[in-house]
């Protein structure tokens, strides 16, 4: 394990979403944009997402992270950050790397939203057709 004054970096990503995510040993403290957690993401969903992976390795308040969030919804930076705890994790402990991946929180999201096409309303709509 690495030492106190150790950080390890990782990005993750999510549609439109970037996180950039430093983790160090410490108690537990996720801070995100410069506010606690709680504060940051409102809904509980999206806290539980980004503490699956520590979940996962039964590492829950061993880490201190600390996140900047840019671009996207709340809700895609939340998982953007599951992306990059995951990355860093593996980081600090390549062992885990099977767990972690077995999970799929190391796949990146590639899922974006589609273009507008010409001659059409949207992306897939149609305009309406008339007959007569």
């Amino acid at each position: 394990m690495p030492t106190a004054d150790t950080r390890t970096y990782a990005t993750g990503k999510r549609k439109t979403a970037i996180a950039r995510i430093w983790l160090k040993p410490g108690t537990g403290t996720i801070v995100v944009n410069g506010k606690p957690v709680d504060d940051y993401f409102e809904r509980e969903t999206s806290r539980m997402v980004l503490r699956q992976p520590f979940e996962l390795i039964e590492a829950q308040d061993q880490f201190d992270v600390w996140a900047t969030c840019t671009g996207g919804g709340k809700s895609a930076q939340a998982e953007a950050m599951r992306h990059g705890i995951s990355r860093a994790l593996i980081t600090l402990d390549p062992e885990k790397r099977g767990v972690v991946k077995r999970a799929g929180f190391l796949t990146r999201d590639a899922r974006k939203k589609e273009r507008k096409k010409y001659g059409q309303p949207g992306a897939r709509k149609r305009f309406q057709y008339s007959k007569r």
